[in-house]
């Protein structure tokens, strides 16, 4: 599941800062001061995604993979 290429959206919020929100991750952000620290968005898609395999195991549900 990781190794994936994600699509990022950046946005400058209004007052200061930057978000990167991941398209392919509903509610998966990032936000910074500048855009880089905004698109230092790795760590929050490997959080998301190891959630959502412990939610999975929880709920004895599986986790499947679908290219379209």
């Amino acid at each position: 599941m990781f190794g994936k290429d994600f699509h990022i959206v950046l946005k400058r919020q209004r007052g200061a800062g930057f978000v990167a929100r991941c398209l392919e991750l509903p509610g998966c952000l990032s936000e910074g001061r500048t855009e880089k620290e905004a698109l230092n968005i790795e760590d929050a898609i490997r959080l998301y995604l190891r959630d959502v395999e412990r939610e999975a195991k929880e709920k004895k549900a599986k986790v499947i993979q679908v290219t379209a």
